[in-house]
C-alpha cells in the first residue's frame, strides 16, 4: 500500500440545524464501497448551543482528535476563513469555504460548492436560457453559486440579499475576478424577475427549519426556470410552486452530491465513484 493512501478517514460537518443532513451517509457509504473505515460526524451548532464564536475551539478539538477534514455549512462558511492557514485559489476568489482539510498541522480551506453547483447545473439545466438570471442570497453558498453561474455563461446576474451591502460586496468581488461586469446589485425584485430567464435561491429559505419562499409566488411563471440549493426537503415550496406552473426546475440534490464527491477526494486522497454517489443520494430520497 502506498504511503499516502489512507485506510481510515474521520470527517465531520460543522453547521447549524444539520441533524437531517444526507452528507454523513453519502461519505460513509462511498467509503465502505472503497474499502475504507470511514466515519463522518455531525457537529451541530444548534444542538451544542454554540455559534460562530466557538469555531476556533471546534477546529482545535478536531485536530486533537485526528480528523482528516471538516465540511462547513451555514452559518460558518465565511466566519471560518480567518481561522485557516491556507486557502485554495477558488476559496480565496469566492470568499467562502465549505471544506477544510486538516493535514500536517495545517488547516487548508477549499470550496467544493462552486464546482458542485456547476456540475448540477450542467446536468440539469442543459440548454436553458441564461441571458438574465436573478439570484437570491449573497452568503457563503451564494458566493460559490454566483461564480458557478457566471462560469456557466450567465450574461447578467442580478443579486438580491436581505443585507444589500453584502450583495454589493459579492457583486464587486465577482466583477473583479470575472471579466465583463456581468454581476449587478438587485434593487427592484419584481422588475428583475420579470425580465429574467432564471431564478436561483441560495438562501436557507425553504429548509425544513426555515419554511417559506424567497420570492413572492406571484413572480413565478412557466417560462422562468428555477434552481434551488436547499436539498432538505428536496422539493421546497419554491420548486413546488414553480413546477405547478410548468416551469423547468433544478433541485438542490445535485449540488449536495457533487460538492460531497470533491470533498471525499480531498479528505481521503481517493477519487470516489460519482455516479454511485448520485444513485445513493437518489435512493435516500426515493
Amino acid at each position: 500500500m502506498s504511503q499516502n493512501k489512507k485506510t481510515s478517514i474521520l470527517a465531520g460537518l460543522i453547521g447549524a440545524g444539520i441533524q437531517l443532513s444526507r452528507t454523513p451517509a453519502l461519505h460513509e457509504q462511498e467509503g465502505a464501497a472503497q474499502g475504507l473505515g470511514y466515519l463522518y460526524r455531525l457537529i451541530d451548532l444548534d444542538k451544542l448551543q454554540l455559534d460562530n464564536s466557538h469555531l476556533a475551539e471546534l477546529l482545535t478539538a478536531a485536530e486533537r482528535m485526528s480528523f482528516n477534514g471538516l465540511n462547513i455549512t451555514f452559518p460558518a462558511k465565511q466566519a471560518i476563513i480567518p481561522l485557516l492557514d491556507e486557502l485554495s485559489d477558488e476559496a480565496r476568489g469566492i470568499g467562502a469555504v465549505n471544506t477544510v482539510v486538516l493535514k500536517d498541522g495545517k488547516r487548508i480551506g477549499h470550496n467544493t460548492d462552486c464546482s458542485g453547483f456547476g456540475e448540477g447545473f450542467k446536468r440539469g439545466m442543459a440548454g436553458a436560457a441564461r441571458e438574465r438570471v436573478v439570484q437570491m442570497g449573497a452568503g457563503g453558498a451564494g458566493s460559490a453559486v454566483a461564480f458557478a453561474l457566471l462560469a456557466e455563461g450567465v450574461q447578467q446576474l442580478t443579486i438580491f440579499d436581505v443585507e444589500p451591502s453584502r450583495a454589493q460586496v459579492l457583486v464587486d468581488n465577482l466583477n473583479q475576478h470575472i471579466p465583463g461586469n456581468r454581476a449587478m446589485l438587485g434593487t427592484d425584485l419584481e422588475a428583475s424577475v420579470g425580465a429574467a430567464d432564471g431564478l436561483v435561491n441560495t438562501t436557507p429559505m425553504g429548509m425544513a427549519k426555515l419554511p417559506g419562499m424567497p420570492v413572492p409566488k406571484a413572480l413565478l411563471r412557466a417560462d422562468l426556470w428555477v434552481a434551488e440549493i436547499v436539498y432538505f426537503p428536496l422539493e421546497t415550496e419554491l420548486l413546488r410552486e414553480a413546477r405547478a406552473l410548468g416551469a423547468r426546475t433544478l433541485d438542490g440534490g445535485t449540488m449536495a452530491v457533487f460538492q460531497a464527491v470533491k470533498a471525499f477526494e480531498l479528505f481521503s486522497g481517493i477519487e470516489p465513484d460519482a455516479q454511485r454517489m448520485v444513485e445513493h443520494f437518489s435512493s435516500m430520497n426515493g
